[in-house]
């Protein structure tokens, strides 16, 4: 029986569709299954601290319902209290209090230093052994995969339209958009949680695409529509000149797309528990967005797996700041010392910035 290329192409875009989502689901579970095991990073807590004035004890509250564990019952032990407490007083990121509009950005150095301390531990290399496998695994299909979908896009003008939509809706003019209207909704209701929420939003945009552009500059892939070989050109620590005269030829690996498109999907749904469908039309749009720049020849399938992997991870870690915190007294303070710094260099090959982080 003779399957027609058009219907081989579609049951294909379900399949990726559907792994998407399923792969954000999983990482879902498997974080809550990692959050469980760790007292110190369970969805639910309360404690006391002292103000700067001693004579003055202020209660903060921080509690994240979570759909699979609402009501959770946590313990802390009194070190990772005090350096909870700690961290949400410096930080300033107390989930009962309206955000300082500044603090989408003096986050970012300890949101990096947590994302180090949280995901480059013993307990995850499984995970990111599956995270390689299923990008050599895409590698291994990328030629045929962009061959099947450069045909479907130039089908009809019903494919390519759809997939322009998706791919010009998910760049980060939509999420900071997004970001706009619950801070806008935020300041005229003085609803902390939407204003919360905005920063949030912008904060993990900022924080996972930070790393995703020091990858693409590392690894300099090409995208699909210039491919000069099956599967792209890798150019490994390219020429930052030449990168930024001829971007496409450098940027496909990982998506920025996808990596801040679902960062800020589960900022939402942390933020916004009670609301079930978050997550499934999020996880959705984030799904139809890759199979889009898919189809326009911007990115190779296996430029996603990592994306989704890092706009969880961050989107996660933003959206609950007890994440990646030192859980010992004696290295609280470590956390407030986490600085960051750029300066200009120049050499033979051109003049530029670099960027230093202490933690």
């Amino acid at each position: 029986m003779k399957v027609s290329s058009e219907k081989a192409v579609f049951t294909f875009i379900i399949f990726i569709s559907l792994s998407i989502y399923t792969l954000a689901n999983s990482l879902s579970a498997y974080s809550t299954k990692n959050s469980a095991s760790n007292s110190a990073k369970e969805r639910s807590f309360s404690f006391s601290a002292l103000n700067d004035s001693a004579s003055e004890k202020s209660q903060i509250n921080y509690s994240l319902a979570d759909s699979s564990q609402t009501g959770l019952a946590a313990k802390l032990n009194s070190d990772s209290l005090e350096t909870a407490s700690l961290y949400v007083q410096k930080s300033g990121m107390n989930k009962d209090n309206m955000p300082k509009w500044y603090e989408m950005v003096t986050n970012l150095p300890g949101d990096f230093a947590r994302y180090y301390r949280s995901e480059f531990k013993k307990e995850n290399i499984p995970y990111y052994l599956g995270v390689t496998v299923a990008t050599v695994g895409l590698i291994i299909a990328d030629d045929a995969t962009w061959k099947a979908s450069d045909k479907f896009y130039k089908q009809s003008s019903f494919n390519k339209n759809v997939s322009d939509f998706f791919t010009d809706y998910g760049d980060g003019r939509s999420q900071f958009a997004m970001a706009g209207l619950f801070a806008a909704y935020g300041l005229i209701d003085n609803n902390s949680r939407a204003f919360r929420t905005a920063s949030q939003i912008v904060e993990a945009v900022l924080a996972s695409g930070a790393v995703v552009q020091v990858l693409k500059h590392l690894t300099g892939r090409e995208s699909p529509f210039l491919s000069a070989m099956p599967g792209g050109v890798w150019r490994f620590f390219p020429n930052q000149i030449e990168y930024h005269k001829h971007v496409a030829k450098y940027d496909a690996f990982p998506s920025g797309h996808v990596t801040t498109s679902l960062a800020a999907v589960v900022v939402i749904a942390e933020n916004y528990p009670e609301h079930k469908w978050i997550k499934p039309a999020g996880y959705t749009f984030t799904a139809l967005l890759g199979i889009g720049m898919a189809n326009k020849g911007i990115h190779w399938y296996s430029d996603y797996p990592l994306a989704i992997a890092l706009g969880y991870a961050f989107g996660k870690l933003v959206a609950n700041p007890e994440i990646g915190i030192n859980s010992s007294s004696s290295q609280a303070e470590e956390n407030k010392k986490v600085s960051f710094n750029i300066s200009p260099y120049m050499n033979y090959t051109g003049t530029g910035f670099t960027f230093s982080m202490h933690f």
